[in-house]
């Protein structure tokens, strides 16, 4: 199996789990009518979560750099030499550049997502709290 083939697979085993359903409810039981919540924040889940983005985006920025240089040179030393491989070498240098910054601003994307989540979440929790605290004084006074 090609490399296109298994990916085209992949790609669509995803697209089938991950399929918008409309006007109906997950056969699994979701939907929020039942006694399950929409909704769960593990706020040590996204904090592992984005501290593993970070630290794969620190390793990218620096492994994924490191022929950077020498492939550059080597196409200019084939194009100078009259070598017609020195264009597609020039082509890998420049497909694998723009592939890696990509990959490297996702990984940023997803630290800084969670991290805002996991703040976020934090902050959503102590108002609530916070509320609620309030609402059970109230209680206590009216009994």
């Amino acid at each position: 199996m090609t490399f296109e083939q298994e990916w085209a697979e992949l790609r669509a085993a995803a697209a089938e789990r991950t399929a918008m359903q409309i006007d109906s409810v997950p056969a699994e039981g979701g939907g929020g009518s039942g006694g399950g919540k929409d909704l769960v924040v593990h706020r040590d889940d996204l904090g592992a979560i984005g501290n593993d983005a970070y630290d794969l985006l620190g390793r990218l920025g620096k492994e994924g750099d490191i022929a950077r240089v020498s492939t550059f040179d080597a196409a200019t030393a084939l194009t100078n030499g009259n070598f017609v491989s020195g264009s597609a070498v020039l082509k890998v240098h420049d497909f694998w550049q723009t592939h890696l910054k990509t990959l490297l601003d996702s990984c940023a994307q997803i630290s800084n997502h969670l991290d805002y989540s996991k703040a976020r979440h934090a902050k959503d929790e102590a108002k609530v709290e916070g509320d609620l605290t309030r609402i059970s004084v109230l209680t206590e006074y009216m009994k």
